[in-house]
């Protein structure tokens, strides 16, 4: 195998770090769910969607652009750098952002581009977290009714909402496996150097990797800066970001599950009263989103102009 997936590798440990405060942020900082035991629950299901759920996504970069494992190295390597500055920052951003950023910037070196797939791509964007926030919205008024008719014991409701939180994470956990997957070797298997079975496989270990290892600060960020959640919110969150990414993942669209999970608290927020939103949070992580294909395909052009193609 050549040594250049290592760059892939990277670039999911940095998906890992940064992407699982989108499916646990919420249930850990509201105390609902250890740290250690959400990492761990993270890694399992991450690698199930992925070798489950993940070869729509990878087939749709592959029409981005043709790449070479030089390319391929580029983008993996421009986008894993991108993510982990966001990282070491604390600002949940786009891996798909970082990603196709990369391949935009190859695209732009090679004068090689596909219009239509990547207008596809950014229509997606935008519409992942205006519809997590709708759903989430849908999700608060159904579920908050249909819990209010049983009159639980507050014991009885404490209980329920720990395994609600566990059951939407690992969901949630699915669908990020399977959606983004294609994020990290997406890339090395347009370019024939692993088989489909190697990119998920490599793909969702290394996220899994970059989850128990180094996601706990941005978790932080996503869970409590942005709005404080009681455990219900924190469940409808994560819920409402699942669904949004396993939809996209059907479609076979990568995209951002902090995009995702951020609607999601956002139109809960809307719901509880804006005053409860740290707008100066949403703002930074906004800026981190339009900064981050930016650099990552400011990244892979310069890659691909100094050291060649």
């Amino acid at each position: 195998m050549d040594p250049r997936i290592l760059g892939g590798v990277f670039l999911g440990w940095a998906l890992g770090s940064n992407d699982s405060a989108n499916v646990f942020g919420t249930a850990v900082s509201s105390f609902m769910l250890r740290y250690r035991t959400a990492v761990i629950l993270m890694a399992v299901f991450v690698l199930i969607g992925a070798l489950l759920g993940g070869m729509p996504g990878i087939r749709t970069y592959g029409s981005l652009t043709s790449q070479s494992v030089t390319t391929a190295f580029y983008i993996s390597m421009a986008a894993a750098i991108t993510v982990t500055l966001m990282t070491i920052v604390q600002l949940p951003v786009s891996t798909s952002q970082a990603v196709v950023g990369g391949i935009v910037g190859i695209g732009l070196l090679q004068g090689k581009l596909e219009l239509q797939s990547l207008t596809k791509v950014v229509l997606c964007w935008i519409g992942t977290p205006t519809g997590a926030a709708l759903i989430a919205v849908i999700l608060y008024f159904t579920l908050s009714k249909l819990f209010s008719k049983f009159h639980l014991h507050f014991l009885t409701y404490d209980r329920l909402m720990r395994t609600l939180l566990i059951l939407a994470g690992a969901y949630g956990a699915y669908a990020l496996g399977a959606n983004n997957v294609a994020n990290v070797t997406g890339v090395f298997f347009q370019a024939k150097t692993i088989t489909a079975f190697q990119a998920l496989l490599i793909g969702g270990l290394s996220i899994g990797l970059g989850a128990i290892t180094y996601s706990k600060k941005v978790m932080i960020t996503v869970g409590r800066r942005i709005i404080p959640l009681d455990a219900f919110s924190a469940f409808v969150a994560v819920l409402a970001e699942a669904i949004t990414v396993h939809i996209y993942s059907i479609v076979g669209v990568p995209v951002s599950t902090s995009q995702a999970v951020v609607g999601a608290v956002v139109g809960i927020g809307l719901l509880k009263g804006m005053r409860m939103i740290s707008k100066m949070t949403v703002i930074k992580i906004t800026i981190g989103w339009f900064l981050t294909p930016a650099l990552g395909g400011g990244l892979s052009f310069a890659f691909g102009h100094f050291f060649g193609l």
